[in-house]
């Protein structure tokens, strides 16, 4: 195993590859140092089924973001950095209490690709604490292959995004022009890890193992959807599971007038439509409240509350 500080001294653990030190303090495009900083860690309720199940996902809300969408629904985290500084000691110790008080089905590190270099050493010590329920590795899909390997025997669960089939629109919305290249790759190789959410051929309502992949319809940007499926079904075939999301709400500042608005349910239909006409079998469709305005959003959390997402049973547990 790599020692933990070395991959982050000129640090290329995301597809930015901006070799910042990030143990002199300074930041990557991340805008994280080599300092772990968590929002938050709690029973998280809102993921898919067969992550959720009926305790929970034990979800660990990593700050920073190297990919940093003008879109982004986690923007309080993601870019203004809302979180605490804490030691992977810590963090191992908020998990085991979490594992143990919750009866969490799984350990959900969500946004983790800049801090992937820590998570071998977390994953290794909640084992050595008999922690042994599936350790799942939520991400934008912007990951590096290379990374993802160092990974494989740490993870069991793979949730990536698969948000942009255009690489103009990857730029204009990411400054990531390489996007769809890149993880659609990072994709490939979770699949050839793990395979496919084995809850569809287990017959076990919460997963053990396998990838499911999440694509949010933006609303004015149907094409992308539609393409972004086409290429999935594409490259891996109707049995990839996938999770369409309507749960896109305005948020933080963007001069694109469809970001500035709700998600239209025809918008949204049209891309469900477009997946079931490719035939993909393992389909979630996530049911939210569109074409309504206003600034009701249940699917964008707060991080400054103990309970971030209104409803979510789980509340923070870092002290």
């Amino acid at each position: 195993m790599k020692s933990v500080l070395s991959q982050y001294r000129a640090c290329r653990l995301c597809p930015r590859l901006c070799s910042a030190d990030r143990t002199a303090g300074r930041r990557g495009i991340c805008g994280e140092s080599a300092e772990l900083r968590v929002a938050a860690v709690l029973a998280h309720f809102g993921e898919e089924p067969p992550i959720s199940g009926e305790r929970g996902s034990g979800t660990v809300f990593f700050s920073g973001c190297s990919l940093r969408c003008c879109f982004c629904q986690n923007i309080q985290i993601s870019q203004e950095h809302l979180g605490k500084t804490i030691s992977a000691e810590h963090l191992v110790e908020s998990l085991q209490q979490l594992a143990e008080t919750s009866g969490v089905h799984n350990i959900n590190f969500v946004t983790p690709d800049h801090f992937a270099a820590h998570l071998p050493l977390i994953v290794a010590q909640l084992r050595t604490k008999k922690i042994d329920i599936p350790m799942v590795y939520n991400t934008s899909g912007y990951s590096l292959v290379p990374v993802l390997q160092e990974l494989e025997p740490f993870i069991d669960i793979y949730l990536p995004d698969f948000k942009y089939s255009d690489s103009d629109l990857a730029n204009k919305l990411s400054h990531a022009p390489d996007y769809p290249d890149k993880a659609l790759n990072a994709v490939a190789e979770m699949v050839r890890q793990k395979g496919f959410l084995d809850s569809f051929t287990s017959g076990h309502v919460v997963a053990g193992q396998g990838t499911l992949v999440r694509h949010l319809v933006l609303p004015g940007f149907i094409s992308n959807s539609i393409d972004a499926l086409s290429m999935l079904y594409t490259e891996f075939g109707r049995d990839l599971p996938i999770s369409l999301m309507s749960q896109f709400h305005p948020v933080g500042k963007t001069e694109i007038e469809s970001l500035q608005r709700r998600l239209y349910r025809q918008e949204f239909q049209q891309s469900v439509q477009h997946a079931q006409e490719l035939g993909f079998q393992h389909l979630f469709v996530q049911d939210t409240e569109l074409d309504e305005e206003g600034d009701d959003a249940p699917f964008v959390p707060d991080f400054r509350r103990k309970s971030p997402f209104r409803g979510n049973q789980g509340e923070d547990q870092l002290k």
